[in-house]
């Protein structure tokens, strides 16, 4: 009997399986109860996989099972051997969205989930009745990790970089406002046409919406340039609270024009330019390598593109 066909005689599709749930969720038992089988058969396969591939692969820090190196390297590798497995092999009908009756995952980072929640849940169930949509919070540091985690299908959002394995479109480019309320300013701040002079930006306090909890950005650099500098005196992650925060107080903050503009429709609050170049952003729309011909993930992609430009 030759080399490899002893090798096949001990491989499981199933411990890949279960490799899969162990590596999701960081948890023999929590992997166990999501793949419907005991605790004792989820640590069997754990140790089954240990002595076919000769490394620990996950090892216990506190309260969670930890991946080794080897485990991060085959994570990849085994995701889309299950996916095609799944996707190709098992799949007999093709995709129908009238009929699916399963979970679209979308990775959302914090400002997309604001923007677009509403419009993804009409679209989807418009062509999907059935569907669940599952809309789980991600940022430009962890959507690669979230979305092997998640099984994610779709990640909508700002990411400069784009990790291996993913592919992306974009979607439109972003601009910046000021958001305050003006009620709650001294009026005199404002030249006689309105407009916010560069010096009256400095003086104001400010509000930032800040996803990394830094209390300075590029504007703070670029009014440095200019001999002026500002008070940032309160930041937060979450916009709904700094633009609750706006309301009634004389702050004024830096905000993506599409959130300005739900600002100004709930809260009441004001738009105004910028009187400081501010760097746009792009938004896109991306997703694992391995699905870009997956017909759910095509549909998907069709679904979204429509709605979110």
């Amino acid at each position: 009997m030759g080399k490899e066909e002893l090798q096949w005689r001990h491989i499981d599709l199933n411990l890949l399986v279960a490799f899969s749930y162990l590596y999701r969720h960081r948890s023999v038992s929590i992997a166990a109860e999501h793949a419907c089988v005991s605790q004792s058969a989820m640590s069997h396969s754990l140790a089954r996989l240990r002595q076919l591939l000769g490394d620990a692969l996950f090892e216990r820090k506190g309260h969670q099972m930890c991946p080794t190196e080897r485990a991060h390297q085959i994570a990849p590798k085994i995701s889309v051997l299950l996916d095609t497995v799944s996707g190709q092999i098992l799949q007999s009908e093709p995709f129908s969205p009238s009929h699916y009756q399963g979970v679209c995952r979308i990775g959302l980072t914090d400002y997309a989930e604001l923007i677009f929640a509403p419009a993804i849940y009409d679209a989807i169930r418009a062509q999907a009745p059935h569907a669940q949509i599952s809309l789980i919070n991600v940022n430009r540091s962890n959507y690669e990790q979230i979305s092997e985690q998640e099984k994610l299908d779709i990640i909508i959002g700002s990411m400069p970089l784009l990790a291996d394995g993913f592919s992306s479109q974009h979607l439109y480019t972003e601009q910046h406002v000021c958001l305050t309320d003006l009620s709650a300013l001294d009026s005199s701040i404002f030249s006689a046409c309105g407009q916010l002079s560069l010096q009256s930006f400095a003086k104001v306090e400010h509000a930032l919406v800040s996803p990394d909890g830094k209390l300075t950005t590029q504007i703070d650099k670029t009014l440095s340039e200019h001999g002026l500098s500002r008070q940032v005196t309160v930041a937060s992650r979450n916009f709904l609270t700094v633009q609750t925060l706006l309301k009634g107080r004389a702050l004024i903050a830096i905000v993506p024009r599409k959130m300005a503009v739900l600002a100004t429709e709930q809260a009441g609050l004001s738009m105004l330019e910028p009187p400081i170049a501010v760097t746009d952003f792009d938004i896109a729309m991306i997703w694992p390598e391995v699905k870009t011909q997956d017909d759910k993930s095509r549909w998907l992609r069709s679904v979204l593109n429509k709605v979110l430009v």
